[in-house]
């Protein structure tokens, strides 16, 4: 700050104003004590009695004059003095220092100042000494300086300024530094203020001078006629001169106010070759680099990089310093200029890496792609220097051959497809060239190489997916004629119960192979719900009821080790599934979690809506962005391993031992969801647990247009429906009248169905096909009252048959049987067509109930 100040301040030197010294002598001590020794010597010859009164009279004077020194030390008239503050050489440090000094007690008032203070504050002496308050009164620039430091005075704090006091007529002004700060620590002390004024004129000269240096130093290389920048070694842009700034469309304000990144100035993968120096302790490199930078507006521009960067001790890189040479006018006035520009651009811009090498693998040369990837592989900077480096060691060796074979000049070189190094597993394919013979002193290959990992990733996937549908197809066959070896040994079974009394020896061996074949047909039904080819029933459900339902039953699955929590979402939607085979999903899940908590854990299973924007934010592969309800079942298990977590839906795979498993659990959780609409992922990290997150569709009544039939599109589902809702019934009536005609392309199977049906009261015509069901047909001039077919069939399967028949009678009534889920041929079906349906295997009772409720129906 700049202020007047009075005309009187004058630079002559005064004498500092010093307090008086009293100083002592020690030859007054010795005559003194001589005296006092003397007089006891003529005291004692004189003899005693006559020397009593003049004893008396000497201690009388020592005792007055004792008397007298105790009250004038009381009084302050004398008192003891310290040595070491009468020491010259001290007293001389504050008296001539060349910052002024000065005391201010509690009242203001200076008690001490030396010569410097006086010569800067302009007093004539000690006499006419003055606070700095009082010196620069009338002032308000530096009046608010002072104010400032009286109050830090005050508060016993610490104060500095620095104020510019300008010179009276035309004389250059100055500038003061002011300091204050208390005099000591204790209460007494700290009333005291030490002041303290320098003149820093000179110091402020030198600083104006270097920063005007600066500033030309600043201008030239800002308009200078190559761009220059600096990288902080987190990527920021620290510095842009002006001239790179104007190439690149930028204002210099903006880029000085931070938030500019390397990679925002440089094209592609180019900034990935600016950080791939490999850091040397203590040296200092300089590399030059032909890329592009990026102006603002997107385009780029070809430039040559000379790129200085200075690394420490411990190897950590400082600021880079880089020169920008612009090669745009390169392209216009020397050809050959511009087609190495054109050469440069297109091998940094190549999506493939490549890399020059010499016969032990260490790159020689590297366009941006190779550094970015040598990077990504191994943050050390040590696939910068190897390209063995980049490569698994397990894949190692296929690499290091061909690099080899190129360095003897072969051609026709084989790629070679190896693993990455890494944290995570990726995949590459190197093609290696060989060099002209009269360069391989330096560079032995040239190496391309191509990350192949997304591809490798899709074909896992696509070959997973083609070999989970080949296997679903397969056990949709298998269990389609199994279904029909079940179907004949469940009738014939049927037939001997009725034949045999529970007091017969042979009944409990009867009713062992029911059970094995009612557990064989479970595992049909896990077959088809992996093929999707199984019944469903599904119906509206509110997935927190049904859950709720299966509280009880799931506590007493998982057991007392586990602890169970469901958190239910508000408001859900609802959805359209089959209620057992839901229920079905939740406890091959819950089982599975049961069984990866040996020691106890914490089952959560929890619901929610997600919507179609949500749903769009997830990284779930496959998933259409719709509206959804999710089940999330977790637990804090063992979890899976990476290497099997792709396998787990896999029917027959299973990870139990030998009989603790079938392997189809999660294969038919998969089927069932799948069928059903929905879609199944699964989280998972070893030792901390897995998440099955199933979605399935939300369902929307609006959107349904045609009403539910009676019959299988109408019937079947009716009939569940209903068996469903109401209790149970006392057994009921199952015999019956009337002509059915059978179809059934398994003779033993046609037979034994027969045979139940005809016990039950009922004519039964036989056929082994479509074309005899039809010829039986005609035979009786259409006098049948309902057809049980089989659906695949030869010559003529039961859609077929079905229209045919329909053609000459369409009031007739049909019951289909299959191992196949009734979806499998509905779609084959003419639109509303009405038929009953009953999959295999199935019983004798379960086979006349339906024949009479559809019959009667």
């Amino acid at each position: 700050m700049t202020v007047e100040t009075d005309s009187h301040l004058s630079t002559e030197p005064f004498a500092a104003h010093e307090p008086a010294r009293r100083g002592g002598s020690i030859v007054l001590v010795l005559l003194v004590a001589a005296g006092i020794v003397a007089v006891a010597v003529a005291l004692m010859t004189i003899g005693r009695a006559q020397a009593q009164p003049y004893i008396l009279g000497v201690l009388a004077l020592l005792a007055m004059v004792g008397l007298f020194n105790l009250f004038a030390f009381a009084a302050g008239i004398v008192r003891f003095t310290d040595r070491a503050a009468d020491d010259p050489v001290m007293g001389r440090i504050a008296d001539h220092a060349y910052d002024g000094l000065a005391v201010t007690d509690p009242k203001g008032h200076v008690v001490y100042s030396n010569a410097a203070y006086l010569t800067l504050t302009g007093a004539a002496g000690p006499q006419d000494v003055r606070p700095i308050e009082r010196v620069f009164i009338g002032n308000p620039d530096v009046s608010e300086a002072v104010f400032r430091l009286l109050k830090a005075a005050r508060e016993g704090k610490r104060q500095q300024e620095e104020v510019r006091i300008a010179g009276s007529d035309g004389a250059q002004g100055r500038w003061l530094r002011m300091r204050v700060r208390p005099l000591g620590q204790s209460k007494r002390e700290a009333k005291y203020a030490v002041w303290s004024i320098a003149d820093i004129t000179r110091d402020r000269e030198r600083q104006e001078d270097v920063f005007r240096e600066l500033q030309h130093a600043i201008e030239y290389l800002d308009h200078a006629p190559c761009g220059f920048f600096s990288v902080a070694p987190a990527g920021d842009v620290i510095y842009v001169n002006a001239t790179l700034a104007n190439w690149l469309d930028y204002d210099l304000a903006e880029i000085g106010s931070g938030g500019l990144k390397l990679t925002d100035i440089v094209s592609g993968d180019g900034a990935a070759l600016l950080t791939s120096i490999v850091a040397v302790p203590g040296e200092v490199k300089t590399e030059v680099f032909d890329i592009d930078l990026r102006m603002r507006g997107g385009k780029t521009m070809p430039v040559r990089l000379y790129h200085k960067l200075a690394f420490g001790a411990d190897g950590s890189p400082g600021s880079s310093r880089t020169l920008v040479i612009s090669r745009t006018r390169d392209e216009h006035s020397d050809p050959e200029r511009a087609a190495e520009v054109r050469f440069m651009r297109f091998f940094d811009h190549t999506p493939m890496a490549i890399a020059t090498v010499d016969r032990a693998g260490a790159v020689v040369r590297a366009n941006a792609r190779f550094a970015k990837l040598a990077q990504s592989l191994s943050p050390d900077g040590a696939a910068n220097k190897s390209i063995f480096r980049t490569v698994n060691a397990r894949d190692r060796g296929n690499l290091i051959a061909a690099i080899n074979q190129a360095a003897e000049g072969q051609g026709d070189i084989a790629p070679v497809e190896a693993m990455l190094d890494g944290a995570k597993e990726r995949w590459g394919q190197f093609f290696v060239t060989a060099v002209e013979e009269d360069e391989r002193d330096t560079e032995a290959a040239i190496v391309y190489l191509l990350e192949t990992s997304e591809r490798r990733t899709l074909e896992n996937q696509i070959n997973q997916s083609q070999k989970m549908e080949m296997v679903g197809q397969l056990a949709g066959g298998i269990a389609h004629d199994f279904n029909n070896v079940l179907s004949a040994i469940m009738m014939a079974n049927d037939f001997l119960l009725n034949a045999h009394k529970p007091t017969d020896p042979s009944f409990q061996d009867i009713m062992q192979i029911k059970q094995n074949a009612t557990r064989a047909a479970t595992l049909v039904r896990q077959l088809l719900a992996f093929s999707r080819r199984q019944t469903l029933r599904p119906q509206v459900l509110d997935l927190g009821d049904a859950l709720s339902d299966l509280t009880m039953l799931l506590r007493r699955l998982i057991g007392e080790k586990v602890k169970l929590d469901l958190v239910h979402g508000r408001d859900l939607w609802p959805v359209k599934v089959d209620v057992s085979q839901f229920e079905q999903v939740v406890v091959n899940l819950a089982v599975n979690a049961r069984d990866a908590m040996p020691d106890g854990g914490k089952l959560t299973v929890r619901t929610a809506n997600v919507t179609a924007d949500e749903s769009a934010q997830l990284s779930y592969k496959g998933l259409p962005v719709a509206d959804y309800v999710r089940i999330d079942i977790s637990d804090t298990g063992t979890g899976i391993p990476a290497d099997i977590v792709d396998k787990i839906f896999e029917p027959f795979f299973s990870t139990k031992e030998v009989g603790k498993g079938t392997g189809l659990g999660l294969s038919t959780v998969y089927g069932i969801v799948k069928q059903t609409g929905g879609f199944v992922y699964v989280d998972s990290v070893p030792g901390e647990g897995t998440s099955f997150r199933i979605f399935l569709p939300r369902h929307r009544p609006e959107l349904e247009t045609q009403p539910e039939v009676q019959g299988t599109n109408g019937a079947a589902n009716g009939a569940a429906k209903s068996a469903a809702a109401e209790p149970a019934k006392p057994r009921a009536d199952l015999t019956g009248q009337g002509t059915i005609l059978l179809v059934e392309d398994e003779d033993g199977l046609r037979s034994l169905n027969a045979r139940g049906l005809r016990s039950r009261g009922y004519s039964v015509i036989e056929a082994a096909n479509g074309i005899e069901a039809m010829e039986a047909l005609e035979e009786k001039d259409g006098a049948v009252d309902l057809v049980v077919s089989d659906v695949v069939m030869p010559e003529m399967d039961g859609p077929t048959l079905l229209r045919e028949m329909r053609k000459r009678n369409p009031n007739l009534k049909i019951i289909f049987v299959s191992g196949y889920a009734e979806e499998a041929f509905d779609k084959s079906l003419p639109e509303n067509e009405q038929f009953a349906f009953l999959p295999k295997p199935f019983a004798l009772s379960a086979l006349v109930e339906k024949v009479k409720e559809t019959m009667t129906s």
